[in-house]
This record gives structure tokens, C-alpha cells and sequence, in this order.
């Protein structure tokens, strides 16, 4: 694959399927049913072990 090929497949293709992956990724960590599992992470590093 030629350097212009690989770069005109990246400014269009590669762009779109990394915006399309971003907003799935910030769809999926602010779904409605999310909630309990953000609240259990929250308290993680506080949380005493022993």
C-alpha cells in the first residue's frame, strides 16, 4: 500500500471509525444503567481491606 493510498483511507475511513468509536465509548459510560457500576468504582481506592 502506497503512502497517499494509506493516507487518503485515513482522512476519510480511519476518521470516521474512530469518531464512530468515540461516541459509542462515551454512549456506553453514560448509559442510564451505568449507575451502579460508577457508584462501586467511586468508592474503590477508599475502600479498607483488611
Amino acid at each position: 500500500m502506497s503512502y497517499e493510498a494509506f493516507r487518503h483511507f485515513a482522512d476519510s475511513w480511519g476518521l470516521l471509525g474512530l469518531v464512530i468509536f468515540f461516541v459509542a465509548a462515551v454512549g456506553w459510560t453514560f448509559r442510564p444503567g451505568a449507575k451502579r457500576t460508577h457508584e462501586t468504582l467511586r468508592h474503590l481506592p477508599l475502600r479498607d481491606e483488611d
